[in-house]
């Protein structure tokens, strides 16, 4: 990772809908930023002709809507009596990107961006393929998820950045709440890097947890409300949004441990494919990504062909940019902040130059 210098600490904040938090950031050589903020999930009403759930109708008749099918990647989209996108479902893939109430997200003490959308991104219970619609098992799912405000992926990303506030279940195990990117790296140099990878998010939780092929996730102390980058989108898309992982980036049948391994994984829809990690393999046009997609990176050239930073989409901001949200260890944790490189997919930027590939799960 590139320019690694900088960490944060988290205020105490006030939750809004559940999710708005404070938070501010301070480099390592103390030198404390000024511009705090409020990192946010904030209901802004409708925009651009959304509807509510209220005045949609009922989810079930929406599935008798207008489908179509589009290429690039192969998809089938619903349309509602208006001609307005009610749902995006990609062939191979759990993702489903639907449209509902509008939300902004933002986090002034980082960054500029915010970004306002009416997309909702879940995980379907198998992947989509065409003439889906017809199944129950999708009829059924559509009906309870269609215009929801249950949390959904974007949802979830957002209790976990700074300043965010501790979610416990009933047992008392806080599963959501600030996290930090690693331990400081105590053995490394001023060229060398700032914090640890590989935590994961049984280490965030501080729990053992038992993969499917007989496997057990074995958490350390010291990585304890840490979530690397891989670490980090599988907390928000396999515990939290119970898509299936592995244990590693071998075993097991699901979502891969590592950046690498998701991005080179066979599971799901290759939107970007990946063709090398050499800067004239950055992909020439992202059009066809959306939100909830998976971003990889190739940010470090000690890790050979390998890909070493994974984000997911989360849209664009009010100012036209295609904005991702990532764990990063120059902020210290989940973030679409601008510290260590915007997070911005368009343009030529730090993020921009090093994409490879993206993958919709």
């Amino acid at each position: 990772m590139a320019s690694k210098k900088k960490s944060r600490r988290a205020l105490s904040g006030l939750v809004v809908l559940g999710l708005v938090a404070t938070s501010g950031y301070l480099t390592l050589e103390l030198r404390e930023r000024e511009d705090r903020g409020v990192t946010e999930i904030r209901d802004v009403g409708i925009l651009s002709g959304g509807r509510t759930s209220a005045d949609a109708g009922p989810a079930s008749e929406r599935t008798g809507g207008k489908w179509s099918r589009l290429e690039n990647p192969a998809r089938s989209v619903l349309r509602g009596p208006d001609g307005r996108v009610e749902a995006v479902l990609t062939d191979g893939a759990q993702t489903a990107k639907l449209t509902g109430p509008a939300r902004t997200f933002a986090e002034p003490a980082s960054t500029a961006s915010k970004v306002s959308t009416t997309d909702w991104v879940r995980i379907m219970p198998q992947p989509w393929t065409e003439g889906a619609e017809k199944k129950k098992w999708f009829k059924e799912w559509y009906a309870k998820n269609a215009g929801s405000k249950e949390a959904d992926l974007f949802a979830f990303a957002f209790q976990y950045v700074a300043g965010a506030a501790q979610h416990k279940d009933e047992n008392g195990l806080v599963y959501a709440g600030d996290a930090n990117f690693g331990p400081l790296n105590t053995a490394g140099d001023k060229n060398g890097d700032l914090r640890l990878e590989q935590s994961d998010f049984y280490d965030y939780l501080g729990t053992p947890y038992p993969f499917r092929d007989g496997t057990t996730g074995t958490p350390e102390s010291m990585r304890a409300r840490s979530l690397d980058c891989s670490g980090y989108i599988r907390m928000v898309l396999g515990y939290r949004a119970r898509y299936p992982l592995m244990s590693s980036d071998k075993s097991g049948d699901g979502l891969p441990r590592t950046a690498n391994g998701m991005a080179r994984s066979p599971r799901g829809a290759d939107i970007l494919p990946l063709t090398g990690v050499s800067a004239q393999d950055r992909p020439s046009a992202i059009d066809q990504l959306q939100p909830g997609d998976l971003v990889f990176f190739k940010l470090d050239q000690r890790t050979d062909q390998r890909l070493d930073h994974v984000g997911m989409v989360l849209g664009h901001d009010t100012e036209g940019h295609l904005i991702f949200v990532s764990s990063r260890e120059e902020i210290n944790g989940p973030t679409i902040g601008d510290i260590g490189g915007v997070s911005r997919l368009d343009g030529n930027g730090y993020y921009a130059k090093t994409l490879r590939s993206a993958k919709r799960l």
